[in-house]
């Protein structure tokens, strides 16, 4: 989640509608200059007893962060405390119990995001080692109650957890219990983004398939292949979804302003605190009438912060990021923007990928979107098949985009070998989350606790 640590007294009042537009339409950049934005979280763990580390304790979550320091990262702070830290890679932020989280820095192509990535993940697992702490990726804490986690001290981490319960019943997990992998990907207009806003939506159930990690929860088996997107449908549903109004004649950044402002508001943050606004109107403080801070007018920044506290399954701001992917290993993270940045940056492979889901009713996206969490690439699609099938179709649409990127390091190989761990999950019929419950039923003997070997 963002991290925010100033008040600038300088930004500027909204004093018009267009400036509630202008984030998104300043987003819009020529090809040459999309870039990919890659941010993944992971889950700390002490070595010694599997515990999630305090923010406090010795060698915990702000030590870890600290350390970093040694890497040449710089800390930010929230009322005395550093919350994150930033870096030419990036900022490495902690979630609400101690999820460790990189936003990277926007890259040009996808060997500098994969180098990036494993950049951090090696300084991490060196501090890991002097510190005996762990890191995992996967979509939900597999044996963690909640009142075995703890809780980071950000102030919007406070506001968001006495909200949550009057929501959704699965807020406090996703806050506590969830991790993910995102990519945030640019547009050359304002059509550019609507095409490539519908084609991640109705296909981000293909991501959670593919990427489906989160199949325990305290314990045991829950059901679920991703229990992290079943989570996402009983949080808050006036912020979550796959908008409909997407697919509807017309959509563009007028639109998505429109639902923004009909999203509750989380906050406001104000001389380096947080101010609870919880279920109050955006469209309220545009009139100065906010409970919260009465008589005051909203700047440039609020509304930056507001578009943050959406959770659709694929967000607008001043880029799209795509939301539907559970956490997991090194070679998926890099998988993840591989099949993104395959599918949406190419614009043959853009437009062969809505010929695979521009028929599709919303009602059928929706079944999809419902389906998946359980079934994986079991799900049905419309026209008789199962996600497997349209999966082999889409990665040869990604794949096919990257080719045609022509992006190649040092040694001469272009982007496509990216999509190779998702070429293995569809070749085998079996997502993550499917091999790791064989797992649990054979080599692991229904001990749970070997699943922290499955670390990066």
């Amino acid at each position: 989640m963002s991290t925010r640590t100033v008040s600038d007294r300088n930004d500027p009042v909204i004093e018009s509608r267009d400036q509630l537009v202008a984030p998104m339409a300043a987003g819009e950049k020529p090809a040459d200059q999309w870039r990919i934005g890659t941010e993944h979280e992971k889950f700390v763990f002490c070595r010694e007893d599997f515990h999630a580390p305090t923010y406090a304790e010795p060698g915990g979550i702000r030590d870890l962060l600290l350390a970093l320091a040694e890497f040449g990262w710089s800390p930010v702070e929230e009322d005395g405390k550093v919350i994150a830290m930033t870096g030419p890679d990036g900022t490495v932020s902690l979630e609400p119990a101690g999820q460790l989280e990189l936003s990277g820095a926007p890259l040009e192509n996808l060997h500098e995001t994969c180098a990036e990535t494993g950049r951090h993940l090696k300084q991490v697992k060196a501090i890991g080692e002097r510190t005996g702490k762990g890191f995992i990726g996967l979509g939900l804490w597999p044996d963690k109650t909640r009142g075995e986690l703890p809780v980071m001290p950000k102030g919007r981490y406070e506001i968001m957890l006495r909200h949550m319960p009057r929501v959704g019943s699965l807020g406090l997990d996703m806050m506590l219990r969830t991790c993910t992998i995102q990519t945030n990907l640019d547009y050359a207009s304002e059509a550019d983004m609507a095409q490539k806003f519908r084609v991640g939506l109705a296909l981000q159930p293909l991501a959670t398939a593919l990427f489906a990690n989160s199949p325990f929860l305290e314990g045991r088996p829950n059901g679920y292949l991703s229990y992290r997107s079943h989570i996402w449908s009983d949080t808050d549903p006036r912020r979550t979804g796959m908008l409909p109004f997407v697919f509807e004649d017309g959509f563009g950044y007028d639109r998505y302003v429109d639902y923004m402002l009909d999203v509750p508001m989380y906050f406001v943050f104000r001389d380096g605190r947080y101010i609870d606004a919880a279920g109050q109107s955006f469209r309220d403080f545009l009139t100065g009438d906010l409970p919260a801070l009465p008589g005051e007018l909203p700047t440039a920044n609020d509304w930056q912060d507001h578009l943050s506290t959406a959770f659709p399954e694929v967000r607008l701001k001043s880029f799209l990021e795509m939301r539907g992917a559970d956490g997991g290993p090194w070679n998926r993270i890099c998988a993840l923007p591989a099949l993104w940045v395959g599918l949406l940056y190419d614009q043959g492979a853009l437009d062969a990928a809505w010929e695979l889901v521009r028929d599709w009713t919303m009602e059928e996206r929706e079944a999809l979107r419902n389906a998946v969490p359980r079934l994986g690439l079991k799900a049905p699609v419309p026209g008789g098949r199962t996600l497997l099938d349209l999966a082999r179709e889409a990665l040869e649409i990604a794949r096919g985009g990257l080719a045609a990127r022509a992006r190649f390091n040092s040694s001469g190989d272009n982007e496509t070998g990216f999509l190779d761990p998702l070429h293995e999950i569809v070749a085998r019929g079996e997502t993550p989350a499917e091999r790791l419950l064989r797992l649990y039923q054979t080599e692991w003997q229904g001990d749970l606790t070997r699943i922290y070997e499955e670390s990066f």
